[in-house]
């Protein structure tokens, strides 16, 4: 009995000492997998500590010189059109053949309704003569009164036919004349529209002219510039290549809906004796003073932009965790960005690396620049 127990035991020695080796396998497996595991990243970040400022800046647009009053040339009649003498560019005088429609059609319209005139007057000329031939007739009893009322009637009838076929040769001569385009303004193209060859229909646009004299400086302007600004806010113009060259402006007019992709709104700035420089089409840049409001002035490299919206990154101080936070943009250069809703005085912003990092990430904070 002993001896089957002793065999037994040795049986299973082997067994125990595999499942002892097995287990220690696993457990440096494991040791290892936990001594090369990553540690969380931390990343160095530069912050800013929000404050409150009282801010009337001035703020500094791109735009670029309109004319005031731009017309649309276009023929009164459908037509081909054979011939346009202008292009974009040209300066044009009130008066000045811009284009022609092919005549064809038109002159032998006038020539069908001359000849219809022709005959109408020849008919009322025959009438006439008999109504004077008959009325001396009458005096002299020599015609009976019917005779002398049916001439009568006869001469009127003519002279209406002759009316309504004088009116049809000025209609014909009208169109004739609607053949040839001639500037309404004197001014400068902006724009064409079709080329030789094809057919116009009577009001589509052939040329573009913008009306000599005054000028406007036109910005495409951020909804919060708009409605920060003065009721009659005072503004420079100045050539953006040319600095020196400047001009007081006017607000005139300011568009009531914004660009669906810009989301910006048209301002036409009226220009106040605008030098010869500042011609049509010119890159202009406009200053306008805003209105003195407490706001926020952060970097510009701390702004995040998806599409319309901006953001920045937050700073919790006590865990390090950074959290996007949305915000509302006043104005903004190269350099600032004025921000009028969405942080609070004492909040911690990263100024620097803002693209490289993401929601819930820990990180350290190099400075804080007040």
């Amino acid at each position: 009995m002993p001896e089957k127990l002793a065999s037994q035991h040795s049986a299973y020695r082997p067994r125990v000492t595999v499942l002892v080796a097995l287990a220690a396998v696993v457990s440096l497996s494991a040791c290892r997998r936990a001594e090369e595991a990553p540690a969380a990243e931390i990343r160095p970040v530069r912050v800013m500590k929000i404050e409150t400022r009282t801010i009337g800046d001035t703020v500094i647009l791109t735009g670029n010189v309109q004319a005031q009053t731009e017309i649309n040339q276009s023929f009164r009649i459908d037509g081909r059109l054979i011939e346009r003498n202008v292009e974009v560019g040209d300066r044009v005088k009130q008066g000045q053949l811009l284009a022609r429609l092919d005549p064809l059609n038109e002159e032998t319209s006038l020539q069908s309704a001359r000849a219809q005139l022709a005959a109408a007057q020849a008919q009322n000329v025959e009438a006439r003569t008999n109504h004077t031939r008959l009325r001396d007739l009458l005096a002299e009893n020599a015609v009976s009164r019917a005779s002398f009322d049916q001439a009568d009637s006869l001469l009127k009838v003519t002279q209406s036919q002759v009316e309504t076929a004088q009116s049809q040769v000025t209609l014909a001569q009208n169109r004739l004349n609607y053949t040839r385009l001639y500037a309404d303004v004197s001014g400068v193209v902006t724009a064409r529209g079709p080329e030789p060859g094809e057919v116009v229909q009577a009001g589509r646009m052939v040329v573009q002219v913008a009306r000599e004299g005054a000028r406007d400086a036109v910005f495409d302007v951020p909804a919060p510039v708009k409605n920060s600004t003065a009721t009659n806010p005072e503004i420079t113009v100045s050539l953006t290549d040319d600095p020196k060259v400047t001009a007081k402006g006017q607000v005139r007019e300011v568009s009531p809906r914004a660009d669906p992709v810009t989301g910006t709104f048209s301002v036409r700035v009226r220009l106040i004796d605008a030098p010869a420089a500042m011609r049509l089409g010119t890159t202009v840049t406009g200053r306008v003073k805003l209105d003195s409001a407490p706001a926020i002035d952060i970097p510009a490299s701390a702004l995040n932009r998806s599409g319309n919206s901006a953001s920045v990154w937050v700073v919790d101080p006590k865990t390090g965790v950074i959290a996007a936070r949305p915000i509302e943009v006043r104005a903004f250069d190269a350099a600032r960005v004025q921000v009028t809703s969405g942080l609070s005085p004492g909040d911690l912003v990263v100024t620097a690396g803002v693209q490289a990092l993401r929601p819930g990430q820990k990180v350290r904070i190099l400075e804080a620049a007040q």
